[in-house]
């Protein structure tokens, strides 16, 4: 059957007095439709294809041992075969980017206003909440209510909210009155417990029938907000939806640096959502930019405190409760939303939130892993979540091919190195090639022509192999590290403050 949601709906935010730990309140559900604690069986084949994955890692590995020649490097091989097919399937999806857009007077008019929440968890970000308040203010098409849930701050993020906002501190757990500066911004503060506990805290004190998650050091585009809320209103079975985000560095030489490398990183990573949500197989609605129907988010539970990557997790739940419960829920991401995010500028910062997102990536897997290969899940499960699977151990082949290569030269194996370069150099064309059309087609899907320089992503292109790639690939093994001793963390970072950014651009430097 078809769930769908009513087109409007008055928001309102109560002051009611709740426990400061009110998540408690979404615990059943989430108890009842969450893998981790409600482990079902694995299934054959999902154990297959995940032992699979390093059966021929080991198989590919010993040959380095018995052959010469290019079989000799089979891992690297498998890795760069692995890779190329995936840019030739986002390639073909992403083909529809390049139809003509909607006329803007299409796009402009919805019959229904749907009515939003915005909720921003905030610990320790009085550098970057004044920024990202404002562009929010600034929105051509407003949120109805703006929450900022202050998770246990222990820097200037309260004189932040009273001085500029004068807002007046309630008890934990109790939402303000509204802000006599800005009426639609209210102010929940909470006793330090985890960005996830923070959302579902605000979760449960609105009730709008949209609920927006937006990190407290990401600055939205001007019409950001009217591109998610007409979304919304123009597709009822629209669930999940994430716009497209440019990361942002501080201004040092390797804040460049790093901001360079993932600005066409991130290009790609959202031409690939782009390419599977076509399939209606997309997993990740970044947190840091997220619209939800609430009823959803209420009734699987909420975001997972235990999950070092909730926003992650909390797509695979719902499309697990979706296809149990037999609906249809939709999840999107859109070009017309964008919006730029503080990003790592520095090898330690970097490996830190790297180590994070593939050890929450991990964690996901291993809790979802009988989705893997449920052909009842349609190109999610047989497509998709396999791919995923793959991915678990793609750091492995990288890193084991990268440590062959350095062998080879270093013992003056000609022999093999001779084909491997060969291999490499045609595996480079194939990388420039798509780096351009991987900026066309983002220069048309965004609308903006000057947010992508060919040129840039032709020489990231050549250098990323020898460096970017690899030091992702060392934070991904840490993410394994902290996997296996279950380590956790927020993965906090040192802000510089995207006020002192230029506010008006997303164009890479």
């Amino acid at each position: 059957m078809c769930f769908r949601w009513p087109a409007r709906c008055h928001p309102t935010l109560e002051p009611i007095d709740v426990n400061p730990a009110p998540t408690d309140l979404l615990r059943p559900a989430l108890v009842s439709h969450s893998p981790r604690l409600s482990a079902p069986p694995t299934p054959w084949i999902s154990t297959a294809i995940h032992a699979a994955v390093l059966i021929a890692w080991a198989a590919l590995f010993t040959m380095a041992f018995r052959r010469t020649g290019l079989s000799a490097w089979s891992v690297g091989g498998a890795y760069v075969a692995y890779d190329t097919l995936l840019l030739l399937f986002v390639g073909w999806q992403t083909w529809a980017l390049l139809k003509p857009r909607p006329a803007a007077a299409e796009e402009a008019e919805v019959s229904e206003r749907v009515a939003m929440t915005i909720v921003v968890a905030a610990y320790n970000e009085a550098a970057v909440l004044p920024a990202t308040l404002s562009a929010l203010f600034d929105q051509s098409d407003p949120a109805d209510d703006i929450v900022v849930v202050d998770d246990g701050s222990t820097d200037g993020t309260a004189d932040v909210m009273r001085e500029h906002y004068r807002l007046e501190a309630a008890d934990l757990g109790v939402m303000s009155p509204a802000s006599p500066v800005q009426p639609s911004l209210r102010w929940l503060r909470l006793a330090r417990g985890g960005k996830a506990r923070a959302l579902n805290a605000a979760i449960l004190q609105v009730h709008s029938p949209v609920v927006l998650t937006i990190d407290a050091d990401t600055l939205l585009d001007v019409h950001a907000l009217a591109a998610v809320r007409r979304a919304f209103a123009r597709e009822p079975e629209l669930t999940g939806t994430t716009g497209v985000i440019v990361p942002v560095c501080a201004s040092t030489v390797s804040g460049r640096i790093f901001q360079w490398f993932q600005t066409y990183e991130y290009i790609r990573n959202f031409l690939s959502r782009y390419a599977w949500m076509r399939l209606d197989s997309l997993l990740l609605i970044s947190g840091a930019f997220a619209g939800f129907r609430r009823d959803a988010l209420v009734a699987v539970g909420g975001f997972d405190p235990d999950c070092l990557v909730e926003d992650y997790e909390l797509i695979h739940r719902m499309r697990r409760y979706a296809r149990q419960q037999g609906l249809v829920w939709r999840f999107r991401v859109l070009g017309d939303a964008l919006a730029r995010t503080e990003a790592p500028g520095s090898i330690p910062a970097f490996l830190r939130q790297r180590r994070r997102w593939f050890g929450g990536f991990l964690q996901t897997q291993y809790w979802y892993r009988s989705m893997v290969g449920d052909a009842r899940l349609g190109w999610l499960g047989v497509a998709m979540l396999p791919v995923k699977a793959i991915d678990t151990l793609q750091p492995l082949y990288g890193l084991t091919a990268f440590l062959l290569l350095v062998f080879y030269i270093v013992t003056g194996r000609l022999a093999t190195l001779l084909p491997v370069a060969a291999l490499i150099a045609t595996k480079i064309v194939i990388d420039l090639c798509f780096h351009l059309w991987s900026v066309r087609l983002y220069r048309r899907w965004i609308g903006d022509g000057a947010r992508a320089s060919p040129g840039l992503a032709l020489l990231a292109a050549l250098v990323e192999p020898f460096s970017f790639q690899l030091l992702r690939h060392w934070g991904a093994a840490l993410g394994w590290v902290s996997f296996l001793t279950g380590q956790r963390e927020w993965g906090a970072q040192r802000r510089f403050g995207l006020d002192k950014a230029d506010r008006g651009s997303t164009t890479p430097s």
